[in-house]
């Protein structure tokens, strides 16, 4: 195992997609519910807790060789959203292209096959981990960092938050990575001896909404 591969999947500038979307900040930025770096921080927490716990879930199973076809079906029914579950299927295609190209694998390849417009991003991370040669616990620390980091990059050009600021709050977020992480690496070791079922389904009916209003919006700054 190649640990600096961890480094290249979590890479931002890795060329998965995730650049176009904030995970949900636009939509909160506009309703007022961020403002500046304290709500931002509150807002990413939120969010590691739920969308990150079942995201970091659903990606160590699959880098554990869970059945990736039931994942995917796990991740649907944890995602009441259309508007999200069709952008996670958009960066699940766009991840699938740039692992594919990165570290060649069989198991990417009939993901691909099987999911044409594109499997949910996490089960994709999770098979990029795989194919990677990374565990169950990277492909958790990738999914994680995603969670927030994404909405601390988008906020910086929403609010023109200071960069310094928006760093300062993934810092401060660092130690409940680690636990959403470790406790995404239990769920995923169950779900392999007990099933798909027994994965988290946290939810955040606030981000849900925010979601469906933000698809609905003529125009706007990232893809959701």
């Amino acid at each position: 195992m190649s640990r600096a591969a961890l480094l290249v999947l979590a890479d931002g500038r890795f060329p998965a997609g995730g650049h176009a979307h904030s995970g949900g900040a636009e939509a909160a930025v506009k309703a007022g519910r961020v403002t500046d770096a304290g709500s931002l921080e509150e807002f990413c927490r939120g969010r590691l807790h739920t969308v990150g716990l079942v995201s970091a879930s659903l990606a160590a199973a699959a880098a554990l060789g869970v059945d990736p076809v039931e994942l995917d079906g796990a991740a649907d029914a944890r995602t009441p959203s259309l508007a999200l579950r069709v952008a996670a299927r958009k960066l699940g295609r766009q991840l699938t292209r740039a692992a594919r190209a990165t570290w060649p694998s069989a198991e990417l390849d009939a993901l691909a096959r099987e999911f044409p417009k594109g499997a949910h991003q996490p089960v994709v991370l999770g098979l990029a981990a795989r194919a990677a040669g990374l565990g169950a616990e990277d492909a958790a620390y990738c999914a994680v960092y995603e969670s927030v980091s994404g909405p601390a990059s988008a906020t910086v050009r929403l609010l023109s938050l200071d960069p310094f600021d928006a760093t300062g709050v993934l810092a401060r977020l660092a130690p409940e990575l680690d636990l959403v992480a470790g406790q995404a690496g239990v769920a995923a070791r169950c779900a392999a001896e007990g099933g798909v079922g027994v994965l988290p389904a946290a939810s955040a009916p606030v981000l849900e909404i925010g979601g469906e209003v933000h698809a609905a919006w003529a125009v706007r700054l990232f893809a959701s």
